[in-house]
C-alpha cells in the first residue's frame, strides 16, 4: 500500500495502558459493579452520520470484550480500542520496536526481551528493524501472493484506527509509560504489519538477532571458533562427527537455537467416542509469558450471521489465535519443526567472495543508519552493518557452530521471513465448521507460524496437525547437501547444514503443487491425524498423538520419531488414560485434569520406593522424612515438592539416571526404574544443599514458595511447576519475574489463557477459561489480578458466549464510530 493511502486511512496518535471504559480505578469489584445503561464513546461525533468505522464493544466481568460490527475493519476497529484498554504500554511497545526506534527512546545499551526468543540491545534490535524497513520487506510482502487478503488487511488497518481511537479519548494511567517520552503518536497499519511480521520471526530470525547484527568477516582477534567449551577445532571428515558430537552440550545447543523448554503447551482433544456428551472437548493451556510482548487477552469478536468467535490473542492480534466458534475449538502447541536452515558457504579465502554455479559471488554488505539518544540526552546516529546472501541474513555464531571463519561463513534462509499469512490462518480458523474444515482452511491460508493445532468439533471428531510453516527440506535433499559441519548440527540438533554455494541450485528449497507457495511443505508432507478418540501435543514432536497411533515416514526437519518423551508429554497423556481406564472424559473431568497437579517423574521415580531409597543414601533424615511425606503433588498445600523439583533440576540423564531405557514401542511408559548409584545420589544431595542455601524450611508448603510474578500482583500462592522435567502439566517458571522477587519461585512463565470447552446438544457451548495474569496489565486497574486470584484458586471464568450469557454479565457497553 503507498505510503499516502496508508496516511489517509490511519489518521491518529498512538501512545499506550489501562481503562477508561472500566472506569476509575477500584471503583468496586467486577463481581458487585453496577451495570450501567449503553453508553456511547465519549467523543463521538454527529452519531446520526454514519462513520468509517463503527462498533460496539461490550465489557463483561473480567474486562472481557466482546465486539460486535458489521464488517471486518470496524470489527478490528473495536478489537484495537479493547486491547489498547487492556495493555497500552504493551502496545506501544511492540510499535516501537516495529518501527525501529527503541535506541532513540529508550537508549542503544538498554536491553529487549520479548520473553520468548529475542534479548538483544536495543541497538541490535533497532539495526535488524531498521534494516528491514529499508528492503521494503512487509510493504512488498503485503503485495505479493504470499501477502494478506483484503479482509485480513481491513482488520489490521481497523485494529490501528481503534488503538489510535482509545488514545484520543483516554488518559493513560499505567505507570509504565504514562507520560514517557517515548510513547509513539499516529500508530499506522504498516506498523502493526511490522509487529505481526517480527512475531511470526520467533522462532528463526528472531532467534539470530545479535548475531546477525555483529556478523563481521573474521580478524585475528575474532576468527570465528566456537566456544562451547569443546575442541576448537571443527570436524573436517563424516568420520570425525561422532565423536565431536559427543562432546557437545545438546541441551544449550538447541536452547541456542531458539528450543527453550519454557515456550511450550499443552493441548488434548476428546473426540465423541471417548466423551459423556458424544461430541468434542479440549483442553487447552498454552505456556507463554506472563509479562511483555507475547502477553494473551481476551475477546469475542462477532460480525452477525458472518463470524463469532472468542478466545485469546496475543498482543498486537486482531483476531483470536486460540479459541473456539459454534462448531469447533482449537488450541496451539509450540511444534518441533524448524523454519530455517543455515547455509554454509565456503569463501575464497577470508571475506565475503564465494564460488556459484554462475561464478564468484559476495555476501552483500547493507549499512543502517540509527538514530539513538545518548546518556547526556542528545541525540546522535550510529551505524551499522549486516550481510546477506540471496538466501537471507549472514550470522556469526560460533557457539552454534556457524561462526564467520576464514573458510566459510553462513546465511540463514527463513521461511516465515517470505510469508505475511499469519492473520488470515487465524481468521479462516474462525470460520471453520469442523476440525477437517479447520485444517484444510489453515492449509489454503499457509501461514501457521510455529505451531502445532489441536482441535474438537460439535461432531465428535479431533485433530492434531503439525501444519505450520516447515522449509521444503526433505531428508534427501538434506543428506544430498549438508556439509561437514552441517551434519555435525544435524547430529546434534536435528537442523541440517546445507551447503551455500549451491543453494540457488540443486542445495534450493524444494516446493509442493498443495503448498500456499514455494519453499514450504504442503499438506501432502505434514503430518496430521483425526479421530474420534482422543488426541493431544505436549511439545514433543508429533510422533505420537496418542497411546494407539504413531505418525511416520515424515521429514526430519519437521521432528524426530522414535524418539524419548518428555515427562510432561507422559502426564498429560497419563491424565487422559487414566479417565478412561474408568469411565469417558466427562466436561468436569477434562477441565479437572488442568488443576490436578500430578507430577509423572515423581509418580516414576517412587515406584518400589526408589526415590526415598536415594534420598536416605544421602544421610539427610530432615529432608527425607519430607520427601517420603509428601503428597507427590504440586498444590498449593503440597510440602516437599521444592525438594522434588530441586532434584529433577540437577539429576543426571540417560542411562545415568533410568534402569530401564526408552524405549519406542513403550514411550509413555519408559524409561523407568530410577538408579539409586552415586550420580543420583549426588544430585539429591547438591538439590538439598541447595534448598538449605537458600533459606527455605524443608517443610514449607509449596504455595508458599511459588507465588505469582507478574507486574503488580500480589504474592498469590499458585500450584503447578516445572513441566519437562518434573512432569507438570501445569507448567509453571520463574524467568525475570516483574514481582515478588523476593519469593523463592515468583512465577512470571508458563499457564497462560487455559481454556475448556465442550459442545452440548445442538447448539450448546460449555465455555470455561481464565487468564492466569488477568485482562489488565495497568495494576491500577481493578481486572489487574482478579482472574489471577481466581487461578490461586484453582477455580475458572464462565466464559459469556451467548447474548443472554453476555447481557447477565455485562458491566458496560461502548458504541464506538470513527473516521
Amino acid at each position: 500500500m503507498r505510503s499516502s493511502r496508508l496516511l489517509s486511512l490511519l489518521a491518529a496518535a498512538l501512545v499506550l495502558p489501562a481503562l477508561a471504559v472500566a472506569g476509575p480505578a477500584g471503583a468496586g469489584s467486577p463481581e458487585t459493579a453496577a451495570v450501567p445503561a449503553v453508553v456511547p464513546d465519549e467523543l463521538a461525533t454527529k452519531p446520526t452520520r454514519p462513520g468509517k468505522y463503527r462498533a460496539t464493544v461490550s465489557i463483561t466481568q473480567h474486562g472481557i470484550p466482546h465486539v460486535v460490527a458489521k464488517g471486518w475493519a470496524s470489527l478490528g476497529y473495536g478489537s484495537g480500542y479493547a486491547a489498547a484498554a487492556a495493555s497500552i504500554c504493551n502496545l506501544a511497545d511492540t510499535v516501537l520496536t516495529a518501527r525501529g526506534l527503541r535506541s532513540l527512546h529508550l537508549g542503544p545499551e538498554g536491553r529487549y526481551r520479548d520473553g520468548v526468543s529475542l534479548d538483544a540491545s536495543n541497538l541490535q534490535v533497532d539495526a535488524f528493524v531498521t534494516d528491514l524497513r529499508n528492503r521494503r520487506v512487509v510493504e512488498d510482502l503485503l503485495a505479493s501472493s504470499a501477502g494478506p487478503s483484503t479482509r485480513a488487511r481491513k482488520l489490521v488497518r481497523g485494529y490501528a484506527a481503534g488503538v489510535n481511537r482509545w488514545l484520543r479519548t483516554n488518559k493513560v494511567t499505567d505507570p509504565a509509560c504514562r507520560g514517557a517520552a517515548w510513547l509513539v503518536p499516529d500508530a499506522t497499519e504498516l506498523d502493526l504489519w511490522y509487529g505481526v511480521y517480527l512475531a511470526n520471526l520467533i522462532a528463526s530470525s528472531g532467534v539470530f538477532v545479535k548475531e546477525i547484527v555483529e556478523a563481521d568477516p573474521p580478524t585475528l582477534q575474532d576468527p570465528g571458533l566456537p566456544d562451547l567449551g569443546i575442541p576448537l577445532s571443527l570436524p573436517r571428515t563424516e568420520a570425525e562427527i561422532p565423536a565431536y558430537a559427543a562432546q557437545v552440550d545438546r541441551d544449550a545447543l538447541l536452547a541456542s537455537l531458539g528450543r527453550d523448554p519454557a515456550f511450550g503447551s499443552n493441548a488434548t482433544a476428546i473426540g465423541g467416542d471417548a466423551s459423556s456428551t458424544g461430541r468434542g472437548m479440549l483442553l487447552g493451556n498454552p505456556h507463554f509469558p506472563w509479562v511483555g510482548r507475547y502477553r494473551f487477552t481476551q475477546q469475542h469478536l462477532t460480525i452477525p450471521g458472518k463470524y463469532d468467535v472468542a478466545g485469546g490473542s496475543l498482543i498486537g492480534s486482531p483476531v483470536v489465535n486460540i479459541g473456539w466458534n459454534k462448531d469447533v475449538a482449537w488450541s496451539h502447541t509450540v511444534s518441533t519443526a524448524y523454519r530455517f536452515t543455515p547455509y554454509e558457504y565456503l569463501t575464497l579465502g577470508p571475506g565475503t567472495s564465494y564460488l556459484t554455479p554462475r561464478g564468484i559471488e559476495k555476501a552483500e554488505r547493507r549499512v543502517v543508519d540509527i538514530p539513538v539518544r545518548r546518556a547526556d540526552g542528545s541525540v546522535g546516529t550510529v551505524q551499522e552493518d549486516l550481510y546477506r546472501t540471496p538466501q537471507g541474513y549472514v550470522i556469526d555464531s560460533p557457539a552454534q557452530f556457524m561462526g564467520w571463519s576464514p573458510l566459510s561463513f553462513w546465511a540463514i534462509r527463513d521461511a516465515n521471513a517470505e510469508q505475511l499469512r499469519t492473520i488470515d490462518t487465524f481468521l479462516e480458523m474462525g470460520r471453520a465448521t469442523s476440525s477437517r474444515d479447520l485444517l484444510a482452511r489453515q492449509d489454503a491460508a499457509g501461514g501457521m507460524p510455529w505451531v502445532n493445532t489441536t482441535a474438537a468439533d460439535r461432531r465428535g471428531e479431533v485433530l492434531y496437525a503439525d501444519h505450520s510453516v516447515v522449509p521444503h527440506v526433505t531428508d534427501a535433499l538434506a543428506n544430498r547437501c549438508m556439509t561437514v559441519v552441517g551434519r555435525l548440527i544435524q547430529s546434534v540438533a536435528g537442523l541440517p547444514g546445507l551447503n551455500g554455494n549451491l543453494a540457488d541450485s540443486s542445495c534450493a528449497w524444494g516446493a509442493d503443487a498443495d503448498a500456499q507457495r514455494p519453499g514450504i511443505l504442503g499438506p501432502q508432507h505434514l503430518p496430521a491425524v483425526v479421530r474420534r478418540d482422543w488426541v493431544m501435543n505436549a511439545n514433543d514432536s508429533y510422533w505420537t498423538p496418542n497411546d494407539k497411533v504413531r505418525l511416520e515416514g515424515y521429514p526430519s526437519i519437521i521432528g524426530c520419531e522414535r524418539c524419548e518423551r518428555t515427562m510432561r508429554t507422559r502426564m498429560v497423556s497419563q491424565y487422559v488414560l487414566d479417565r478412561l481406564a474408568v469411565g469417558k472424559e466427562t466436561p468436569r473431568t477434562l477441565r479437572g485434569h488442568e488443576y490436578a497437579n500430578r507430577l509423572r517423574a515423581a509418580e516414576v521415580m517412587r515406584a518400589d520406593g526408589r526415590l526415598d531409597a536415594v534420598c536416605a543414601a544421602t544421610g539427610e533424615t530432615e529432608a527425607c522424612a519430607v520427601l517420603r511425606a509428601w503428597d507427590g503433588r504440586s498444590d498449593v498445600t503440597s510440602v516437599g515438592t521444592h525438594l522434588f523439583e530441586a532434584f529433577v533440576q540437577r539429576a543426571p540423564t540417560g542411562s545415568k539416571l533410568w534402569q530401564v531405557p526408552f524405549d519406542p514401542a513403550h514411550p509413555f511408559h519408559t524409561p523407568r526404574e530410577l538408579r539409586t548409584g552415586p550420580p543420583v545420589v549426588a544430585a539429591m544431595k547438591a538439590a538439598i544443599d541447595a534448598v538449605r542455601a537458600a533459606g527455605v524450611p524443608f517443610g514449607a508448603t509449596w504455595g508458599s514458595l511459588q507465588v505469582a510474578g507478574d507486574r503488580g500482583a500480589p504474592a498469590f500462592p499458585l500450584g503447578g511447576g516445572e513441566g519437562d522435567l518434573a512432569g507438570n502439566a501445569n507448567a509453571l517458571a520463574s524467568i525475570a519475574p516483574a514481582a515478588n522477587g523476593d519469593r523463592y519461585k515468583a512465577v512470571s512463565y508458563g499457564s497462560s489463557h487455559i481454556q475448556a470447552i465442550a459442545f452440548r446438544g445442538k447448539r450448546k457451548v460449555n465455555a470455561r477459561t481464565i487468564l492466569t495474569y488477568s485482562q489488565y496489565e495497568d495494576p491500577g486497574s481493578r481486572w489487574s489480578r482478579d482472574q489471577t486470584r481466581l487461578f490461586s484458586a484453582e477455580s475458572w471464568v464462565r466464559f459469556p458466549w451467548t447474548e443472554r450469557q453476555i447481557a447477565r454479565d455485562l458491566v458496560r457497553t461502548v458504541v464506538l464510530r470513527g473516521k
